[in-house]
C-alpha cells in the first residue's frame, strides 16, 4: 500500500466511510486497510458512495460478497451507477457472537437482533434457541440497541469486539453455521483521470499498490451466444476470471449487466487487448477499478 495514501487518511484527513455503527465488521475492514485512519460510520451504502463522489470522504469500504451469503446486490448496483473506482480490496474473517446485557443467560434469550445477512449466517444456532429474530440495519447497531434497551431476554448477533464498545457480555462465540465465514470488501475512491488504452475504456486511477486484479461491468446484445463470445475473449488469452456476477438493468426487464473480476492488472498487455476486443462486441463496457488483490490475514 502506498505510504502517501495512508498518510492522507490519517486523523487530519477527510476519513474513510463504512456502513454501520462502531464495532461493525465493516469498521474492522477499514482499520485493516488503513491502520490509524479516522473511520466514519454511515447509515447506508448510498451515503458512502455519495460522500466519496463529493469529496467529503477520501475513501469508502463497502462489502462485495460473503463466503456464505453471497453477493451484496446493493453494492454492485451502486458501483455500476456511481462515479467511483475500486482501488483495493480486503477480506475480513466474520466470527459472529451472541451478545447480551451483563447478567443475561443464553437460556433466557427470547429475541435476537442483527443484520439479515448475519441472522442467515447463524440460522442453525438461532433455530436451536427457538428465538424470535429481528432484522436490523447493522450488526453493531443491533448490539447498541440491546445495550440501550437493557433487557436480559434480548440479544444481538455481532462481532465480539462490539461487546466491548457497548458494555455487553459474550453469551456464545463463533455461532455462524459455517466456521470459515469471510466477507470481501472493496475500497472505493473518487474516480480520477486515466489514459485510455487503444480501443479500450479508461482505467480509473489511484490504486493502493500494484494492480493485479481488475473489475469490469458490461452489457451484451440480446442475441444467442453473446455472453459466451464475450467470455471467450478472456479464455483465449489465458486470463482467469475470479468472479462473474449478473444484475438486472431495472429499466429493461429480463436484461442484465455482467460484472467480471479478472486476475490481471488493467495495464497488463493480455488484459489491455481483451478490453479492446470486448469494447467492440459488448455494450456499456466500463472498468470499475484495477487494484491489488488482498493477500493479508485472515
Amino acid at each position: 500500500m502506498a505510504r502517501k495514501q495512508r498518510e492522507r487518511v490519517g486523523p487530519g484527513g477527510a476519513g474513510v466511510g463504512y456502513q454501520g455503527e462502531p464495532g461493525a465488521f465493516s469498521e474492522e475492514a477499514v482499520l485493516l486497510v488503513f491502520p490509524g485512519a479516522r473511520a466514519e460510520p454511515t447509515r447506508t451504502f448510498r451515503e458512502i458512495f455519495e460522500a466519496v463522489e463529493a469529496g467529503r470522504l477520501d475513501f469508502g469500504v463497502v462489502p462485495l460478497e460473503n463466503s456464505q451469503g453471497g453477493s451484496i446486490a446493493d453494492t454492485y448496483d451502486l458501483l455500476a451507477n456511481g462515479a467511483v473506482t475500486i482501488v483495493g480490496e480486503v477480506v475480513v474473517r466474520v466470527d459472529h457472537a451472541l451478545l447480551g446485557v451483563p447478567g443475561a443467560r443464553v437460556q433466557d434469550v427470547r429475541r435476537v437482533l442483527s443484520h439479515p445477512q448475519a441472522l442467515t449466517q447463524c440460522d442453525e444456532f438461532l433455530a436451536g434457541l427457538g428465538v424470535e429474530v429481528i432484522p436490523m440495519y447493522d450488526t453493531a447497531g443491533a448490539a447498541k440497541h440491546v445495550a440501550e434497551d437493557g433487557r436480559p431476554d434480548q440479544a444481538a448477533v455481532a462481532a465480539e469486539r462490539a461487546a466491548g464498545v457497548y458494555g455487553l457480555e459474550v453469551l456464545a462465540r463463533r455461532i455462524q453455521t459455517h466456521p470459515d465465514n469471510r466477507t470481501r470488501f472493496a475500497v472505493i475512491a473518487r474516480a480520477g483521470d486515466a489514459e485510455t488504452a487503444s480501443g479500450a475504456p479508461a482505467v480509473p486511477a489511484r490504486p493502493l499498490g500494484k494492480p493485479d486484479k481488475t473489475t469490469i461491468v458490461f452489457g451484451t446484445p440480446h442475441v444467442p451466444g453473446a455472453l459466451v463470445r464475450c467470455l471467450s475473449i478472456f479464455a483465449f488469452r489465458g486470463l482467469n476470471l475470479a468472479k462473474i456476477e449478473s444484475r438486472p438493468l431495472g429499466d429493461r426487464p429480463w436484461e442484465y449487466r455482467f460484472y467480471l473480476d479478472v486476475e490481471a492488472g488493467a495495464d497488463d498487455e493480455p488484459l489491455r487487448e481483451a478490453l479492446g476486443e470486448l469494447a467492440r462486441v459488448a455494450t456499456d463496457l466500463r472498468v470499475l477499478g484495477s487494484y491489488p488483490r488482498w493477500r493479508g490475514v485472515p
